[in-house]
C-alpha cells in the first residue's frame, strides 16, 4: 500500500432517490424494522431515567410517571410497543431462515417455526402479566 487515495472524480457513485425505499414493501418494512430500533432505544432511555427517579426517592418517582402520563408518552408507548412487536415477529421470521431446525433428515417448516416462536412469545408474555397481577394485589 502506498498510501494514495483514489482521485473521487474517477470513482461510481450510483444515484438513488431519497425516496428509494418507497418502490417496493419489502424495502418498506424493511425500513420500518430499522425505525422500529429507534423507537425501541429513546423506550430504553426513558425507562433507565425510570428506574433511576425510583432510587432518588417515592416523590420524584411520582413527578416523573406523571410526566410520562402525558398524551403524547402515551402515544410514544403505543408506537414503541406496536414497533417492538414488529421487530419481534421479524425477527422470528428472519430466524426460521438463518438458523432452521433440522432433526435428521427432516426440517421443520418455516411457518411453524416462526409460528411456534410467536406462541412462547405471546405464553411468556401472560406468564408475566399475571405475575404482575399477582404482585400488584
Amino acid at each position: 500500500m502506498n498510501g494514495t487515495r483514489p482521485d473521487k472524480s474517477k470513482l461510481y457513485y450510483p444515484k438513488m432517490p431519497a425516496t428509494w425505499w418507497l418502490k417496493k414493501s419489502s424495502y418498506l418494512l424493511f425500513m420500518l424494522r430499522e425505525l422500529s430500533s429507534v423507537f425501541i432505544a429513546i423506550f430504553l432511555v426513558v425507562y433507565l431515567m425510570q428506574v433511576y427517579q425510583l432510587s432518588r426517592g417515592p416523590e420524584a418517582y411520582v413527578a416523573f410517571a406523571q410526566k410520562l402520563s402525558a398524551p403524547g408518552w402515551v402515544i410514544f408507548h403505543i408506537l414503541a410497543l406496536v414497533f417492538s412487536l414488529f421487530h419481534s415477529i421479524t425477527w422470528f421470521q428472519s430466524t426460521a431462515v438463518v438458523m432452521p431446525l433440522r432433526i435428521g433428515a427432516w426440517e421443520m417448516p418455516r411457518q411453524l417455526m416462526t409460528g411456534l416462536n410467536v406462541a412462547a412469545l405471546i405464553a411468556v408474555s401472560i406468564v408475566i402479566l399475571i405475575l404482575f397481577n399477582t404482585l400488584r394485589g
